[in-house]
Formats: structure tokens, sequence, C-alpha cells
């Protein structure tokens, strides 16, 4: 239902959203919206296409972000499901990890499924409980989950999430 330059959009979006990290970790949404705005109108983006995509960035974190648009949608859910062993630098010993260390440690695997006919978007993960229980992972993630839950509605899809199997949304 998405054109090629709507994805095209929503894909350039996720590549630049967490770009305002180099500023600060606070706010970096809003610090990345702006780098990313100084960028793409620098290269001549049309500015209906401008503002598309720089909502999206401007909105994607938890503590102000909405779904604004569709690729505003798109990004949240790519971001807020984004849990993975493979995103921990921490070289060191696994006992000293803080929770998000952690979570991510502990989650071997993650899935994001999107069944289109179904209107169903479901994110599975796999996390060893001998690392990190559950509910730590809620304590990082529920308002991430709830953010995906919106950002799906607002695509009239139903949003899912499975831990071990379990269907826990």
């Amino acid at each position: 239902q998405y054109t090629a330059r709507e994805q095209e959009l929503a894909a350039l979006a996720g590549y630049m959203h967490d770009i305002g990290n180099m500023v600060n970790r606070f706010n970096h949404g809003h610090a990345s919206a702006m780098l990313a705005y100084n960028i793409l109108h620098g290269l001549g983006m049309p500015p209906e296409e401008l503002a598309v995509v720089i909502a999206a960035i401007g909105n994607h974190e938890e503590e102000y972000g909405h779904s604004v648009n569709s690729v505003a949608a798109a990004l949240i859910l790519a971001d807020k499901s984004d849990v993975h062993r493979s995103r921990v630098c921490n070289e060191k010993e696994v006992a000293t990890y803080d929770i998000h260390d952690r979570v991510n440690y502990a989650a071997e695997e993650s899935h994001l499924h999107i069944d289109l006919p179904g209107r169903l978007i479901t994110l599975k993960v796999k996390i060893d409980q001998s690392i990190c229980p559950i509910i730590e992972y809620f304590e990082i993630f529920l308002y991430r989950m709830l953010m995906c839950r919106r950002a799906a509605g607002f695509l009239r899809c139903q949003f899912e999430l499975f831990i071990n199997e379990a269907n826990l949304m």
C-alpha cells in the first residue's frame, strides 16, 4: 500500500534517526531532526518529503514521540523493537552489565514479522532468563512496546509481542 518512494523515505529516516547522539543522548531525536534537515535540504530534497522525514525523526523518542505520519510509525516500530545481543559493545564480565546491556545481551533472538494481509505486526524475542529475567525487559521496554502498539494502530494494524513464545501483548 506504500509507494516505493514512501518506503525509501522510511529507510532514510531509519538511517539518520540517531545521528543526534553525536551531540547528546538527551533529546537526540530533536538534534537528529535538525542535522538531517540540514543535510537533506542541502541535497535538494523537496520540502514536502523533507517535512515527512524530519517529523518522523523528531518523533521517534519515548519521551515525546508520536506516529505523526506513516514514516514515523515505521521508524518507531523498527527502532523500539531493536533488542539483541549484538547491540552490546561492552566487553566486561556480564555480571558488571547495566540493565540495558543485560537485557540486550540476554536477547538471543529478535524478529519483527509483518503480516500484510492479516494487518498484524509481531515482535518475537527469545530471552535467556539465566542472564536477565523478563521483568527487566519490561523495565526498559514497556513504554517502547506501547509506542509500537500505537504505531501499528496508526498503520491500521495490530501489534503482538511474544517473549519466549508467550504472547504478552
